[in-house]
């Protein structure tokens, strides 16, 4: 009895450490009990978190949001100062009218070269006629000249007609010359003009582009974070304005590599967040990484040496949440979640 009295309270100290253990390798998911599901709390909700930033620099002249605002695509969030840009659409419009117009007087100088040229050429016909009655007229003066039935007087007469009409021709000839190249200018030049309509047209888009960088515009659906931005503050190009969270959002779980067996797309997925007092959502799991978070690593993860300690590796897998859900708009990125996905046996 004596004896049974000594040992009691030893075995109470070794059931209590035992069961201590127990509820240790119970609570961390270790084997024997590794559960049914995979959990962890190494977990976040994620989304697109945009920086809205000017193209151009400039004057702010409104800002038309305040802090934390919810905007659809295309809703204008600050204006900067157009006057200028206003300007230079004007004249580079200007500009285009001009070259316009200068094509379309060459068109007129094309037409009126290509007319100037037809009646030339009929000069030159005509000429060419005149040429050839001339010549007939004076062999038929030469021949009677030496047959003595005209004087050699009327003879000269008719030779100096011919000399006359020949150098007539060869004047409308040159002038045929000269008409067709002027038309051959004029068609030249039409090319220039259209490049010049053309850099005027691309002069014209630049500037309305500009003036639309002027106006900066909510790229999408969501919700904004502080306006960092004030009425008459000088911006550059780049300068942050305000943070756009896109109203969709995602899960990403970092899940331990001893965990991922059986793991697959499309797997349903509960999850609770932190920051809802623990509202449960469900999801289904979406992709799985390329690599272990710690390969994205800058400094990587080598393992090359001597004093190796074997370290579970996390996996981050994207769960895609449900659509419909109450709660869901209120989910945020940055929130911390706690991640349940029942294990797939088969």
């Amino acid at each position: 009895m004596h004896l049974l009295k000594h040992h009691v309270p030893t075995v109470l100290i070794v059931l209590i450490g035992v069961l201590g253990v127990v509820v240790v390798l119970f609570a961390w998911h270790l084997p024997p009990f590794g559960g049914s599901e995979i959990r962890t709390e190494n977990a976040y909700v994620r989304g697109n978190v945009a920086t809205l930033s000017p193209q151009i620099a400039g004057y702010v002249t409104e800002v038309r949001v305040t802090d934390f605002q919810t905007v659809s695509t295309g809703d204008i969030l600050v204006r900067l100062d157009d006057r200028i840009a206003r300007q230079t659409v004007a004249r580079a419009e200007a500009e285009l009218d001009s070259a316009r117009a200068a094509l379309k007087a060459n068109d007129q100088d094309i037409n009126s070269a290509d007319a100037t040229l037809g009646s030339r050429r009929a000069a030159a016909e005509a000429a060419r006629a005149a040429v050839d009655t001339a010549r007939a007229e004076w062999d038929r003066h030469d021949r009677l000249r030496r047959k003595g039935v005209i004087s050699a007087s009327d003879a000269e007469d008719a030779e100096l007609r011919l000399r006359q009409a020949e150098a007539a021709l060869t004047e409308a000839l040159s002038d045929v010359a000269v008409a067709r190249e002027d038309l051959a200018t004029a068609k030249v030049r039409t090319d220039t003009l259209s490049a010049s309509v053309t850099s005027a047209l691309a002069a014209v888009e630049l500037a309305k582009i500009e003036l639309e960088h002027t106006v900066i515009r909510a790229p999408q659906n969501g919700r904004l974070g502080q306006v960092n931005v004030r009425v008459g503050q000088y911006v550059t190009a780049g300068t942050a304005l305000v943070s756009l969270v896109s109203s969709r959002v995602w899960v990403i779980a970092n899940i331990k590599e001893t965990d991922l067996a059986g793991l697959h797309s499309g797997q349903k997925v509960r999850f609770a967040v932190d920051a809802l007092g623990g509202q449960p959502f469900t999801g289904k799991v979406a992709l799985l990484s390329p690599a272990t978070a710690s390969e994205f690593s800058i400094l990587g993860n080598s393992t090359a040496t001597g004093n190796f300690t074997k370290i579970a590796q996390r996996l981050p897998v994207r769960i895609e949440v449900d659509p419909g859900q109450e709660g869901q708009d209120r989910l945020a990125p940055g929130m911390s979640v706690v991640v349940h996905i029942p294990r797939d046996r088969g």
